[in-house]
């Protein structure tokens, strides 16, 4: 009868957390984030609702495994690109020049650590709570789950002031983990010294440097694929160690799965590898934890204890002053709806305030009805705070920004295609040594040529060469092409193309994130598709039937069906490219914010489309 329990028990919450998001979906419900949407329906089957589920060690082995995947892949989310600051110097709508974002981000983060540690001494002076370190990480830690989603849906993650709030979040994911660890060290009678998260810390490292010693081994590229997955296996393997090693010294063991991910993010892994993991957690185990989390909450206890039905409004009203008065530094660059809609986004907690009550009830620093009470305010939190980021940050101004595109490099390659290039869309720029012999053509109108004295790199900057959208690079060396693609990939800029011929610099500059055109083979596969496709070719290169890339932006087609699209235009949907998947469309598929759409027809009704998708109405 146990067994016939366990399963019963088990299949629920998998129904429960499959059906979710469906009914999130059917119901447009896009405000409430798909992990609270979880807990709500874990409280519903628990033991504040209709009390059918039994927990039993089926779910407690899972939920646990959940838990230390969503760490995992908590530390994976993180992008350490953005500790490089500013990718270029761009001026807001004030006048003023945007801010360095990892400055601006230090001090944001360190006022929002002080006033929660001043905040958390006020709870323990009241009696609230007995201890003030850890109140200070739950006031102070910030939920990367519900702040990521939330900013690539308001499409400004990639704006400075995006950057300045995905990277608060990113440092408090960090330190509120770190001091976690000491927490557990510190309080835990079965824990361990605090210097043996050094210990931790040195496998860590340990494990890094092998990483980056077999990362691109060709064998190991062969056994990547079919049934092998050696890619796959390795992340589990790494979680595991460290998990292992983080129990063995006394910290928690989502320290150490924390810190895997770190790693795998450190390694810049293979986005098919990181879209497999991502489906791995989010399509099983995690929801089954979040799910569990609902479960085992029961909220009518909470109102039992008139301290604890005091104590949420406070806490509630703590989060909210800890985020957005330190959050008023960003005034100095930004409006006042800006700075404060972005407070109301950082309030946001969940996962790592879980973790803290759970490990705070383990140790005995606060009981289950304060663990409860703690994990509620966060779900309110989540619930509550993107609808308020959504409704005070300004609307972009529409205007038709134009992508800002300079070559390096005036010759048979650079000039055709600039001459090709949509003036409605592009602004571009070539820079060029002055040579006799260019005369004529740095003289010709059609083309917008920079003069410079040489390539060097201080006088491309001076120049404001690397202060860019896209970069291409098509100097007469190869050697020169390669330094200044790397340069310009440090200095931050998105997008370097460069021109190179060997497959030994190729490779390097592909490591470093950067397209490389290849004039053998650009001209090989191009023979050989005129030989197997001839019509896929006309398309590519038909002046009146290309195939061209929209960004939908305009929130007015979200969520709306192929099928329904109301543009009669002679334009044909080819291929949806939507985060890290590419879909095939059909009738019923749904258009989302952000999807990047192949389309192919005259360019006449491309532009129509255009202006119709990539401009909101109602901003």
């Amino acid at each position: 009868m146990e067994h016939q329990a366990s399963v019963t028990s088990l299949l629920i919450v998998i129904i429960v957390a499959f059906l979710t998001p469906i009914l999130l979906h059917r119901f447009r419900l896009r405000v409430i984030p798909v992990v609270v949407a979880e807990i709500i329906m874990g409280l519903i089957i628990g033991k504040s609702g209709l009390d059918l589920v039994e927990q039993d060690m089926w779910l407690e082995t899972l939920s646990t495994l959940g838990f230390i995947f969503l760490m995992f892949l908590s530390g994976l989310e993180i992008d350490f690109s953005a500790f490089a600051g500013n990718k270029k110097k761009e001026k807001l709508p004030s006048g003023k020049e945007v801010p360095n974002t990892f400055v601006a981000s230090l001090l944001v983060f360190a006022a929002i650590f002080f006033l929660s540690l001043f905040l958390s001494y006020i709870f323990v002076w009241t009696g609230f709570i007995e201890n003030a370190f850890l109140m200070t990480l739950i006031i102070s830690t910030i939920s990367l789950g519900v702040v990521v989603p939330t900013l690539k849906d308001a499409q400004i993650m990639k704006t400075n002031i995006g950057q300045i709030i995905l990277l608060v979040a990113v440092i408090a994911d960090l330190v509120t983990m770190v001091l976690l660890a000491v927490f557990v060290s510190i309080y835990d009678k079965h824990g361990g010294n605090t210097w043996l998260l050094l210990v931790l810390f040195g496998a860590g490292i340990v494990f890094y440097f092998i990483g980056k010693l077999f990362q691109h081994r060709s064998f190991l590229e062969t056994m990547s694929k079919g049934t092998i997955q050696i890619g796959t296996r390795a992340v589990f393997t790494l979680i595991i160690v460290l998990v292992a090693v983080s129990e063995s010294i006394g910290a928690e063991n989502i320290l150490g799965a924390f810190l895997a991910g770190v790693l795998v993010s450190l390694l810049s892994p293979n986005q098919d590898l990181v879209h497999k993991l991502d489906s791995f957690g989010y399509g099983f185990l995690i929801p089954i934890f979040f799910v569990m989390v609902g479960v085992k909450l029961d909220v009518w206890s909470l109102f039992t204890d008139a301290k604890v039905i005091v104590l949420m409004p406070l806490l509630l009203i703590a989060l909210l002053l800890s985020k957005i008065v330190p959050i008023f530094i960003l005034r100095i660059w930004y409006d006042t709806k800006t700075v404060l809609a972005s407070g109301f986004l950082l309030t946001s907690t969940l996962s790592l305030v879980i973790a803290a009550a759970t490990i705070g009830e383990k140790v005995g620093v606060i009981d289950a009805q304060m663990s409860g009470a703690l994990i509620l305010v966060a779900i309110i939190t989540c619930i509550f705070t993107p609808i308020f980021f959504k409704k005070l940050f300004p609307k972009k101004a529409v205007e038709e920004t134009k992508i800002t595109v300079k070559f390096i490099g005036a010759n048979q390659f650079t000039l055709p295609v600039v001459r090709e290039l949509n003036e409605e869309l592009y602004d571009y720029t070539i820079y060029h040594p002055k040579q006799e012999k260019m005369d004529e053509v740095i003289a010709n109108p059609v083309f917008h040529i920079e003069e410079i004295d040489n390539y060097d790199l201080d006088v491309l900057k001076e120049k404001g060469a690397f202060d860019t959208d896209v970069l291409v690079i098509t100097s007469g060396s190869e050697e020169r092409n390669a330094d200044i693609a790397l340069a310009a990939k440090e200095h931050g800029i998105e997008r370097v193309i460069a021109r190179l011929e060997t497959p030994e610099l190729e490779e390097k500059l592909r490591e470093a994130g950067i397209e490389v055109f290849s004039v053998l083979l650009s001209t090989k596969a191009l023979m050989k598709a005129l030989i197997e496709s001839p019509r896929v070719i006309n398309i590519l290169t038909n002046q009146d039937n290309a195939l061209y890339e929209i960004d939908l932006e305009n929130s007015k087609y979200n969520g709306l069906s192929l099928r329904n699209f109301p543009f009669t235009g002679d334009v044909i949907f080819v291929r949806i490219f939507r985060g890290k998947d590419s879909i095939v469309p059909h009738g019923d598929t749904e258009l989302q914010l952000g999807d990047k759409l192949i389309v192919t027809g005259s360019l006449e009704y491309v532009n129509e489309l255009r202006r119709a998708l990539e401009f909101c109405e109602e901003c």
